[in-house]
Formats: structure tokens, C-alpha cells, sequence
């Protein structure tokens, strides 16, 4: 009976390193995955004919020249340039890697005074069975900052936030990401009043600044409305029944079982604590009204979270080397979601600089010229969408297609303003599952989620926004949308 169970046991044991063989194998590893997506846009440099648009200044902006494209030197990338790409993409990628070691560092030395844990312990249990009333408003405020361009890359900073609300609330980290990261990227994805993109693309379109905003908003809470719907969802079913997580039942139930007792109705927040935390929170609120005003980008953000170390470091009594340390130890735990970023900037690196970029924006234009007004509509759409794996920068698309989109949008009998939002909504259906995004690959380092488990949850809610988005560009062409 005994070498009946052993051999059975035996055969468990190789069924299980088979299936996690196959497990590691379906979802590769996220620098994996970059670097092959790196190596067949390097191949790709080999076949694609290279070319360029004429680009021409105005003001600070580089416009392209619509058909002014023309055939240019071919300059594959070499077994050499194509390893030292990478490093290329973690130099101009740096001060997205610092903002996440820094953030990192400054919530080590915030979360060892233990304000952060006696805060969200009080915090939670008035929500802890009322989730939508969580919900709702924490996307409410970072859509609102989202679609203002107020928070975007630097929502990294406040995905700990969302992890440190998913284990309070004994539920998995997919929750904690989506509430911060899909809360305002709901926002940025189609934009109100964003200088960054919206803005950008309406100067180039010559539109007037932020105009056709009413009709945006309707956009905005649409997209807003179904991103917390599904987020609530998600929730209720895996509190519900914790096997049902995306991340996998083990994992989610071994957190369940380690923080079980994080939540506590009896903890209160010192006064120590208070100031630590209202120190952050105003420091953080500083920087989102000097960023408008003094047009603060990622570098201002990191220096911040030095800032920030120091300031709660003292308040908490921490010694110099003790702060120094904690900050430290906090950096390292995300080496390797900061680094990921760079991975992320190497493949767009490689087709700039081997000029294949303007190649296809140019195959995408010829074939919107073939199509009827609503049709050619949806291809803005649906191109920008698929050009948004290639040019992870929303500004950066912008550039180069607003300039050949707009007197083709005329010639198509399509408003420009309808052509604006179709590649802002390209843009933004797809940028929750770009994986050349920094941001993206940032976010999911950060948390420990892998690509493909992001991807199986992101798949539905990326579905209905692409049904959203040709709706309301649909609806655009329909009331002729303007003012012209």
C-alpha cells in the first residue's frame, strides 16, 4: 500500500513540474519577453525599406511634412548596436528609474515609522464591506488627475498605495493596481484637458485649445464609469471566492493568510504619524501645482522623494545613517521594476534610429485614403491603436501623425476634431497593455504581476473600451463634431 501512495505521490510531484514547466513557459519572464520583441523589431530593420518624412519646426513643436516622405539610407541595427541599445534605453530612460527607486526608498523610511500601516488600518475597516464606496472616489480623483495630464508616468509612485489598500482590504494585488493604475489612466486615456497630448494635438490640428470639451467629458466618464464597474466586479468576485484571482489561488490565499489580521478596529494614527503623513501628502500636492506651474517633470518628482525621505525620516526621529539606510534598502527591493523601463525605451530606440518608423506611418496613411468617411474614422482609430506598440510616447505619436492625419481628415470629409480624438483614443485603449510602455512594464515590476496575467485581465475591459471609443467616434462623425 505504501509504494502504491509513493508512486502516486511520485507521479503528483512530475505532474506538477510539468504543468509549472508549461506555466513558465505560456508567460515568459517581462525582460524575456522585451527582449525578443526588441529582436524581431531589430530583424524588422532588415526588411523594412528605411525613410523619412520632411519634419519642420513650429514654435517647439516638430511637425511632419504630409507626403513629403521619401526613401532614405537603410541603417539595420548591427549584433553590436543591438545589445547597446539596451543600455541606450536605460540612459533615456533614467529619470523614469530613478522616480521608481526614489519612491520606493522614500515609502521604505515612511512605511518603517509605521504611518502608512496604522493610517490605512483605521481607513479600512469603514470600508472593508462597502467597496464601491472605495472605489468610486479613489478613481474619481486620479481619473480627474489622470485626464488633466496632472498624474501620469508618476502614477508609479502610488501603485504601493493601491497594494498597501489590497492587503488591508484581504484582497490580491491585481485590485491594489488596477484601483491606482486603471483609476487614472481611465483619465489620461481620453484626456479634458491635457496640454501633453490633447493640447498638442489640437495646435498641430489648429483647433481651437481644448475645444469640443463637452462632448470630451461625456467620453471621459463613459470610460470612468466602466472602469470602476469592472473594477468592482473583479473585487466582488474574488472576495467571493479567492480562487477565482487572476494571480492564482495559491498566492492569493497565502496573502490572505499571512495579513488575515492586518485589518484592526482598534488601531489609532499618533500624532507622530499624523505629521508624517500630512507632511508627505502636502509635498505631494506641492508638486502637482508647481508642475503645472513650472512645468516639473520626472526629475523634479525623484528629487521630491529625497525630500520626502529626509522630511519623515526626522519627523520620526530616524537617524542620519539609519534614513540613509532604510532609503537604500527600499531602492533595492525595485531594481527590478525600474530597470524594466529601460528595456521598454530600447525598441523604440531601435526603429528611430534604423528610420523605419516613417516607413509604416506612411503604409498606414495609404491605406486610410482607400477608405469612406466613417470607415477612415475607425482606421485613425484602430491605426493609432496599433502604431501605439511602436511609439510608446503619446506626444511623440501625435507629432508624427497629426500632421498627415489632419488633410487626410479633410480630404475624407472627416472633422478634425473627430481625427484629434481618434488618435487619442488609439492611443489610450491600448496603452494599459503596451508592453514597449515604461510605465506599464514599471507598474507591473513594482507589484510582481506578470505580463501575461495583466494581459487576462486587462483583455475584457480593453474590449469594451475599444467598443466605447468607435461609438463615440461614430457618434463624432454623426453630429458632424467641431468646430470643424
Amino acid at each position: 500500500m505504501q509504494s502504491i501512495r509513493k508512486e502516486i505521490a511520485v507521479e503528483k510531484t512530475a505532474g506538477q513540474e510539468k504543468a509549472e514547466r508549461k506555466r513558465k513557459f505560456i508567460q515568459p519572464d517581462a525582460y524575456v519577453l522585451l527582449f525578443f520583441v526588441a529582436l524581431i523589431c531589430a530583424i524588422a530593420t532588415y526588411i523594412l525599406p528605411a525613410g523619412k518624412f520632411v519634419k519642420i519646426k513650429k514654435g517647439d513643436i516638430s511637425m511632419t511634412v504630409p507626403g513629403s516622405y521619401h526613401h532614405v539610407a537603410s541603417n539595420p541595427t548591427g549584433f553590436v548596436d543591438f545589445f547597446t541599445t539596451i543600455q541606450n534605453g536605460m540612459v533615456k530612460g533614467a529619470p523614469l528609474i530613478f522616480l521608481i527607486l526614489f519612491t520606493s526608498g522614500a515609502l521604505a523610511v515612511i512605511e518603517k515609522s509605521g504611518a502608512i500601516d496604522a493610517f490605512l488600518k483605521s481607513t479600512l475597516t469603514r470600508f472593508k464591506d462597502r467597496l464601491l464606496l472605495l472605489i468610486i472616489p479613489v478613481a474619481f480623483i486620479l481619473s480627474a488627475l489622470g485626464t488633466t495630464g496632472i498624474v501620469v508616468n508618476s502614477v508609479i509612485a502610488f501603485i504601493p498605495l493601491g497594494l498597501f489598500i489590497a492587503r488591508g482590504l484581504k484582497l490580491d494585488a491585481m485590485f491594489g493596481v488596477a484601483l491606482i493604475y486603471l483609476g487614472t489612466y481611465a483619465g489620461w486615456n481620453v484626456p479634458v484637458f491635457a496640454p501633453q497630448t490633447l493640447g498638442l494635438s489640437q495646435r498641430i490640428a489648429q483647433l481651437p485649445l481644448f475645444s469640443g470639451m463637452g462632448y470630451r467629458i461625456i467620453i471621459y466618464l463613459a470610460f470612468l464609469a466602466a472602469t470602476i464597474i469592472y473594477i468592482y466586479m473583479y473585487a466582488r468576485k474574488i472576495r467571493k471566492d479567492p480562487t477565482k484571482s487572476i494571480l492564482g489561488p495559491e498566492s492569493f490565499t497565502s496573502e490572505i493568510v499571512e495579513k488575515g489580521d492586518e485589518v484592526e478596529t482598534t488601531v489609532t494614527v499618533s500624532l507622530q504619524q499624523k505629521l508624517i503623513l500630512s507632511f508627505a501628502g502636502l509635498s505631494l500636492l506641492g508638486f502637482m501645482i508647481f508642475s503645472q506651474v513650472f512645468k516639473w517633470t520626472e526629475n523634479e518628482m525623484a528629487a521630491l522623494f529625497i525630500f520626502i525621505a529626509i522630511g519623515a525620516g526626522l519627523i520620526a526621529r530616524m537617524s542620519a545613517n539609519d534614513i540613509a539606510f532604510t532609503f537604500i534598502q527600499g531602492c533595492k527591493q525595485m531594481v527590478y521594476g525600474a530597470l524594466i523601463v529601460g528595456m521598454a525605451r530600447a525598441v523604440g530606440i531601435i526603429l528611430e534610429d534604423a528610420k523605419i518608423l516613417d516607413t509604416i506611418v506612411n503604409v498606414l496613411a495609404k491605406l486610410l485614403e482607400q477608405l469612406p468617411p466613417v470607415a477612415g474614422s475607425i482606421g485613425m482609430f484602430v491605426g493609432s491603436a496599433a502604431l501605439h506598440f511602436l511609439i510608446s510616447s503619446g506626444s511623440g505619436e501625435s507629432t508624427v501623425l497629426m500632421p498627415i492625419l489632419v488633410p487626410l481628415a479633410d480630404v475624407l470629409h472627416i472633422t478634425r476634431q473627430v481625427a484629434v480624438q481618434a488618435v487619442i483614443l488609439g492611443e489610450g485603449v491600448v496603452n494599459t497593455i503596451n508592453p514597449t510602455s515604461g510605465v506599464m512594464m514599471g507598474v507591473l515590476a513594482m507589484s510582481g504581476i506578470s505580463y501575461g496575467k495583466w494581459l487576462k485581465f486587462m483583455l475584457p475591459l480593453t474590449a469594451v473600451w475599444f467598443v466605447l471609443g468607435c461609438l463615440f467616434i461614430i457618434i463624432g462623425m454623426m453630429i458632424n463634431w467641431g468646430p470643424f
